[in-house]
């Protein structure tokens, strides 16, 4: 099966040369507009351009405010910090993500307590959740929730779409409710995907997108928060060094981040987003591709969930077993395709290898057997040349 799977990935990119698990694309406005931020000189925070892609953003998801970030990390840790995180708290989450999910969590003093995924969505199982939750945790007299064993508050529940695809954020939705805790969604890797019909990121508190290089739109590293009208202006209160309006005075009235996302990035954001529709499509076709290439064979195509529109930001295959994934791994390469394996659960790195977990049977069977397909939107222009 590998030697098909090989002559579609090539046939499809139309190359022989080195196929990347996902590169950016510029094919749209880009150079227009970052030439417009430099003529304006308006090239760091504050321009135009920062404005317009906030706005743009907004409307797109359909979420009340959007505020941009230097990152994604930088988003997911400012929306923590709003819904209450800190010092000695704790922040459910799941092990099968990328490392910055956690990190985010640490940087607010607090920890991940590790809860298995599912795996229909790769992303954080409510059923999971409620079972740890009904094992571990109680509701003190005031409504916080808390870990039997050391009566450390529970502050959040921080879910990832993993690869794009949509947690089951209404069965998410449905236990947060009935233990009092915030959602805050880990939306980096899933702009433009659907969970019936609404756009990941605005079903939570807050959500968070990532635009880094290898992501689905980029404005070179960026990210956004996606939030209520009050939560947005706290948000960008915080992610602008907490800066009161003045016509002169520097006046800063609490700790805030230097998050902003300069006026040069936002405008590479705008020109990407403006062919965000049909990324979407086009990798769609891709992912349908796959899944006919994959037909029949020994791996398993990894497809959107029930009642969910997944972007398929980074197409998935299933292998059968962890040897099965290890030869994929090492043909493709070095044939030139590159392919990688799911990250290591966050629970096998060393910073966070003292949280709390429950157990784990899911992740650790999708960690043994997940392997990422090159995933990029076809270059047009190398095409032509």
């Amino acid at each position: 099966m590998l030697q098909p799977l090989i002559e579609f990935v090539r046939d499809h990119y139309r190359s022989a040369k080195f196929v990347p698990l996902h590169a950016p694309v510029f094919r749209g406005n880009e150079k227009s507009y970052v030439g417009e931020t430099i003529d304006s000189t308006f090239v760091s925070s504050v321009g135009a351009f920062v404005d317009r892609f906030e706005q743009d953003m907004a409307a797109y998801t359909g979420s009340p405010r959007a505020v941009a970030t230097v990152n994604g990390t930088a988003a997911l840790h400012v929306a923590l910090r709003l819904v209450g995180v800190g010092q000695g708290d704790y922040v459910i989450t799941q092990p099968l993500t990328f490392v910055a999910t956690c990190n985010a969590i640490a940087y607010c003093g607090a920890m991940p307590i590790f809860v298995d995924v599912d795996r229909n969505t790769l992303g954080l199982s409510p059923m999971a959740v409620e079972a740890w939750l009904a094992e571990n945790a109680y509701r003190d007299d005031a409504g916080q929730c808390r870990r039997c064993e050391d009566d450390r508050a529970i502050r959040a529940c921080l879910p990832m779409h993993t690869f794009g695809h949509p947690a089951d954020i209404n069965g998410l939705l449905r236990v947060c409710s009935d233990w009092g805790l915030p959602l805050v969604e880990d939306a980096a890797e899933s702009l433009g995907s659907t969970y019936h019909d609404r756009h990941t990121g605005t079903f939570g508190d807050l959500g968070a997108l990532s635009f880094n290089g290898n992501k689905i739109i980029t404005t070179g590293g960026g990210g956004m928060l996606l939030a209520d009208e009050a939560l947005g202006e706290r948000a960008k209160h915080l992610t602008t060094t907490a800066k009161q309006p003045h016509s002169y005075e520097y006046v800063h009235d609490e700790l805030g981040y230097n998050y902003r996302l300069p006026n040069l990035n936002a405008a590479l954001g705008c020109a990407q987003l403006e062919q965000l529709d049909a990324y979407v499509a086009e990798k769609r076709e891709l992912a349908a591709g796959y899944a006919a290439c994959l037909s029949g064979s020994e791996f398993a195509f990894f497809s959107e969930p029930q009642g969910c529109r997944s972007n398929y930001w980074l197409n998935a295959l299933v292998c059968p077993d962890r040897a099965a994934r290890d030869r994929l791994l090492q043909v493709t390469n070095e044939e030139g395709i590159m392919t990688r394996p799911i990250w290591q659960l966050m629970t096998r790195l060393p910073m966070y290898a003292d949280a709390p977990a429950g157990e784990l049977p899911n992740a650790l069977w999708l960690e043994a057997r997940i392997v990422n397909l090159p995933s990029s939107v076809r270059d047009h222009a190398e095409e032509e040349a």
